[in-house]
């Protein structure tokens, strides 16, 4: 019997024979009929919980999936995996666990499907690592697979976002508003549902997963809120049922020509620099060979046409209400940005998805036509040179400029350069050095938020650049380069650097170098010792012990 004809593969492995008994004895107790054990089991991973606004809504989602698989003539089988919050964790010691989080998800995925029996899958994800975890974990079982997209919050009252509170922090530092008026835009930024609204790290991401094939149209473009993120759970159930009768499998549509489409949509959204580390390490899981350099060509010829914030001014909801990204992706096929040919969950190309979308209505202008781009060429700078010789990644829009020299201004961690921001010490014409908070280094390679928030409320956006080992949030903007590889607990050149040293960025020539000799680099590499980790057991212990570069994507099973 063929894998196409055979639709219980692996289900059969755990509930057919008298053998099986046991087994079937406790899937009865979970609510399993005679006629059910005759079944393909779709697993539905739920990333539901109430730890942050981005999942607190994904239970009935994952219920409408279940749903659609039981329609279609599966068994729907829902199980939670976890989530954390960026948003609340993000300046804080926690924040070492989020990326962690994506490695976390992956293998509980992995773990109960694979323990399960599950002939598919379908994922629902909301805050920014479920959705690369979710992924990383189908590509790994690879059993026909969709990803649903939680979908995007609301603006909140003012047109304020979860960024706008973070700002308003600095904005007090500076003695702009005060901290009643803090609260204020606290209280009403987060209305209710759904993930961060601008073009941050979960709405690049879900955009991403849907231009690589892996969701179905339109998943990434839709409220938390409303039917049409119901129907599409739903539809997402019912499709699994299609894609195990056409045997069609991660792996046969995350293929080199989808992360190209994935690339170049994310670059046309300004997108987020976490997606350089996140589809690096989706590639990864499929074995498909993605690395920096791919970034820096097909970001010569995609421009960045999408003016959503946190560079530009529009939320992802003003987005989906003009048709979210499917026009783009048709203007982009016709100008022959994208692989028309590449397969998707639906059973058809890109090409025959996109064949009847229509395009934007007249008049709007959060996205751009191609002759009038926010900027030619792709806002997502790979750097190099002798302050990163493996690479670092940079958000540059042009509205920063291009090019920045600076004095470095040194700090061991978020924590002393946050404090630092604030109380006046970084000054107009700083390099703010951030090191120490790579993957190994951190461990966990935090966000910089609050940092470039505070950078941003304090009036410096134009005066400072900042430069890390760690990364950035989505909402991140302003002279920023993270990824700096080697990292500092490496020993790379970013742990060598001193105040006062002299640091250029050039977006333009694709350079980050300090104005120091390599014999002087190599004097001070005599002397430096790296920090000892406190962390000697767990998670955040094992995962420094197994993580790979950053600029490999930061996985935990490349060099096993």
């Amino acid at each position: 019997m063929s894998d196409k004809d055979n639709l219980r593969k692996y289900s059969s492995q755990v509930v057919d024979g008298v053998e099986r008994a046991p087994g079937r004895s406790m899937l009865r107790a979970v609510g399993f009929t005679d006629e059910d054990f005759k079944k393909p089991q779709i697993g539905i991973a739920s990333t539901w919980a109430m730890v942050t606004p981005c999942n607190m809504h994904i239970d009935k989602l994952a219920i409408e999936a279940e749903k659609g698989a039981n329609a279609a003539g599966a068994k729907g089988v829902i199980f939670n995996t976890i989530t954390i919050s960026d948003g609340i964790a993000n300046g804080t010691e926690g924040m070492k666990y989020s990326l962690v989080s994506r490695e976390v998800i992956a293998d509980s995925i992995e773990v109960v499907a694979g323990c399960e029996g599950f002939d598919g899958l379908v994922t629902v994800g909301g805050c920014d690592k479920n959705m690369p975890g979710c992924l990383i974990g189908m590509a790994r079982l690879n059993r026909p697979s969709i990803f649903v997209y939680g979908g995007t919050i609301r603006p909140g009252a003012g047109h304020t976002d979860i960024i706008s509170v973070f700002e308003a922090v600095g904005q007090n530092a500076r003695g702009d508003i005060n901290e009643i008026q803090v609260k204020q835009i606290e209280e009403v930024a987060i209305p209710g549902p759904g993930s961060c609204g601008g073009m941050y790290t979960a709405n690049t991401m879900a955009s991403a997963i849907e231009a690589l094939g892996m969701s179905l149209p339109g998943s990434s473009s839709q409220d938390a809120v409303g039917s049409d993120k119901a129907s599409d759970s739903f539809r997402a159930g019912q499709q699994v049922m299609e894609l195990l009768k056409l045997d069609l499998k991660p792996r046969d549509i995350m293929t080199r020509k989808a992360f190209e489409n994935a690339i170049r949509v994310v670059i046309a959204l300004a997108g987020s620099t976490n997606a350089v580390l996140h589809l690096l390490a989706m590639a990864h899981a499929v074995d498909v060979e993605l690395t920096l350099d791919d970034f820096v060509e097909l970001g010569k010829v995609s421009p960045v046409v999408a003016d959503l914030r946190p560079s530009g001014q529009y939320m992802m909801s003003e987005l989906v209400a003009i048709g979210g990204i499917q026009p783009l992706m048709k203007r982009m096929l016709a100008a022959g940005m994208l692989h028309g040919d590449a397969m998707t969950v639906t059973g058809k190309t890109l090409a025959e998805n996109l064949e009847n979308v229509v395009d934007y209505p007249e008049g709007q202008d959060v996205i751009l036509p191609f002759d009038r781009p926010v900027k030619k060429d792709s806002h997502l700078v790979v750097l190099r040179g002798n302050l990163s010789p493996t690479g670092a990644v940079a958000k540059i829009t042009g509205k920063e400029g291009l090019r920045f020299e600076g004095t470095a201004r040194v700090y061991h961690g978020e924590e002393g350069a946050l404090a630092g921001i604030l109380n006046g010490e970084v000054k107009a014409g700083d390099v703010i050095v951030i090191r120490y908070e790579g993957p190994k280094g951190g461990p966990g390679m935090r966000e910089m938020l609050s940092p470039t928030s505070a950078v941003m409320g304090k009036g410096l956006g134009k005066d400072v650049a900042l430069i890390t080992d760690g990364r950035f949030s989505g909402g991140s903007h302003g002279f920023v380069v993270g990824h700096i590889t080697p990292e500092a607990f490496d020993g790379g050149p970013i742990a060598l650097i001193e105040d006062g040293d002299k640091i250029t960025i050039d977006a333009q020539s694709w350079q980050i170098t300090v104005d120091v000799s390599d014999a002087e680099l190599a004097e001070r590499k005599t002397r430096w010792v790296r920090p000892e980790s406190k962390y000697k057991r767990g998670v955040l212990a094992k995962y420094a012990k197994t993580v790979s570069s950053a600029s490999e994507g930061a996985v935990t099973d490349k060099y096993l």
